[in-house]
């Protein structure tokens, strides 16, 4: 509902020209924006900036256009990405919007933000002015949702070539583990824990950096992020010794959970529901497929006697250095709630009315309630929302098996067949194929999301998710099955595709289901199945070798496969209760809300 100004029958010397101001008629509270004119006059023609309007109380009139901004109550603001758990008692007052956070971090280490509350509180007792929230129009162009399709494919493109970097970092450290053993002077296991290092930093990391991405932006991290993990390279190819690349491999991974965790929240921050099933899959090709591809380029790297392990090190540093040339000349920040927030801050410097904030400001009163939101949001959504704790099980589980699969082909191959370090590398191209018949099979996917969406909502994300719960096992019963000399290499080959066929399906329905029911809590809840995921990835690698030495490749991998048929219910179970499971979260109802307002 828009009013008429004529409504408010004011005197016609009622003219001045003021930011905002509060005008009062028979008790109802009115906002009038911009230069005020004799209300009886019909209204001019005026530039966006500078539109006049009128709108009534603000808690049933949602609609005010300040700066090309659409101004709401606390009533009708719709601001799934403030986190349910923020009470507004703790809603930050004037002076702790606009702080910055170097003050902030020296308040809370001083102890100086208790006395500052306190006099905040006593000074918002003696103030009735609720807050005006801002929102984007629809159609405006500053909202990441808007961005042009070109845009948008270009965002997409370099944050996907940063997965794929982190990716293909993960496999093509092991195959140059016989020169860097020898120039070491290290064990095969000491060698080990630099993979299970790099996973490590993968999964922790995002902890924090995930939701410190929903609240400070994206761009930051994938600079700060990029920079860290291309000097890692340089450590490693530099180690002196084993611990020394332990090390690096750790922080490199830390570094490099920006290519996963933030990416698929980078696409759903630009991407919308319906269109964004081609980009998260070619995110997971990238992801997936980069982890067999980059063994193959690395294996025949180390079978050169002048390159070895270093050189591997080396011309990953080359692209990396490519990727961060391009991040600034590409990537935009692509968080709405960041921009609004900055948005806010103009329009309060610009107005002088600190009233003027974006709705998910009213989590940051102080730096140590950020914080502990920020850090605790991904294992609160892991340990407490079963959509996301049955599929990091599950994710958990097939990653940490991929990982064990990265370790143990070399020896699979090299003791069965005799394979050189140069051929066994080019095995892992059947990983990459795996990928690449899971990208195919996306398409039938999408088709029947598109067809079902209006009736299944998210869980029609999960009909090939459903396949893959079978597939799995089976990909690992040939794999298990085929370890003979008797049966040629090629079954191995076959059951190693299978199963990352398998792996890749559940990869992107995870993403791409998380991301549709968690919306603006994408990162936190990918960075909660990222947490089990890298933690499986970190522990498997560890025992890989024992276990096939003790259960023979056979068993062990026979083992792998009946814990894989144990799990196939748990896709099934959301893809028919999905629904009542999420409206029990206070979380996903939030973005499932949200969703019914636009």
């Amino acid at each position: 509902m828009v009013l008429n100004p004529e409504r408010l029958d004011l005197p016609d010397f009622l003219s001045s020209i003021l930011p905002f101001t509060r005008v009062f008629k028979d008790g109802p509270m009115w906002f009038y924006y911009g230069s005020f004119r004799p209300l009886h006059s019909k209204p001019k023609t005026m530039d966006a900036a500078s539109r006049s309007f009128a709108v009534g109380d603000l808690s049933t009139t949602p609609t005010l256009d300040v700066d090309g901004m659409v101004v709401k109550s606390l009533e009708d603001v719709r601001e799934p990405s403030l986190d349910p758990r923020v009470d507004l008692s703790s809603r930050p007052d004037e002076a702790q919007l606009d702080e910055t956070f170097s003050r902030q971090l020296t308040d809370l280490v001083l102890h100086r933000h208790e006395s500052r509350k306190r006099a905040g509180d006593s000074e918002k007792s003696s103030k009735d002015d609720e807050p005006i929230y801002i929102e984007f129009g629809e159609g405006d162009e500053r909202n990441p949702i808007n961005y042009s399709r070109r845009k948008k494919w270009a965002i997409t493109s370099v944050a996907c070539f940063a997965t794929l970097l982190a990716a293909s970092t993960a496999g093509t450290y092991n195959m140059g583990f016989p020169s860097m053993r020898r120039d070491l002077h290290c064990t095969q296991f000491e060698a080990t824990i630099g993979l299970s290092a790099y996973a490590l930093g993968f999964g922790i990391v995002p902890l924090v950096s995930a939701s410190f991405s929903e609240e400070f932006g994206r761009q930051p991290l994938y600079v700060g992020s990029g920079i860290g993990f291309m000097l890692m390279f340089m450590m490693v190819a530099l180690a002196k010794n084993i611990q020394t690349v332990i090390i690096a491999r750790l922080l490199q991974g830390a570094f490099g959970s920006t290519g996963s965790t933030m990416v698929g929240g980078t696409i759903a921050d630009i991407w919308s529901t319906k269109e964004r099933g081609l980009p998260m899959a070619i995110f997971a090709l990238t992801a997936v497929g980069g982890t067999g591809l980059g063994p193959v380029v690395a294996g025949w790297i180390e079978m050169n006697p002048k390159l070895e392990w270093k050189w591997i090190q080396w011309i990953q540093m080359i692209i990396a250095a490519i990727y961060l040339v391009l991040v600034p000349l590409v990537m935009r920040e692509t968080r709405s709630s960041i921009l609004l927030t900055k948005i806010a801050r103009r329009l309060r410097k610009k107005s002088g009315d600190h009233r003027y904030r974006a709705r998910v400001e009213d989590e940051r009163a102080n730096l140590a309630t950020l914080i502990y939101i920020s850090c605790t949001r991904p294992v609160h959504l892991m340990c407490t929302e079963l959509v996301v704790s049955s599929f990091s099980l599950w994710i958990g589980f097939a990653w940490g098996v991929t990982y064990c699969m990265i370790e143990s082909i070399s020896g699979v191959f090299h003791d069965i067949h005799d394979f050189n370090i140069g051929q066994t590398g080019t095995i892992f191209m059947a990983m990459v194929v795996g990928s690449i018949l899971g990208f195919l099979t996306n398409f039938y996917q999408e088709a029947l999301y598109q067809r079902h969406f209006s009736t299944r909502g998210p869980e029609a994300r999960l009909y090939m998710a459903c396949f893959a719960a079978v597939l799995l096992p089976v990909g690992m019963f040939i794999y298990a099955w085929s370890s003979f000399t008797s049966v040629h290499w090629i079954a191995l080959a076959i059951g190693i595709m299978l199963y990352i066929w398998a792996v890749f399906i559940i990869y992107l329905a995870v993403f791409s289901y998380l991301a549709d029911c968690y919306g603006p809590f994408a990162s936190s809840a990918l960075a909660g199945q990222s947490l089990a995921r890298n933690m499986a990835a970190t522990a498997f690698p560890l025992f890989t070798t024992q276990m096939y030495k003790s259960l023979s490749y056979k068993w062990a991998n026979t083992l792998f496969g009946c814990l894989a048929a144990l799990m196939v219910p748990i896709p099934f179970v959301l893809f028919f209760y999905g629904p009542s499971i999420r409206l029990r979260s206070r979380f996903s109802r939030a973005v499932m809300e949200a969703d019914k307002k636009t």
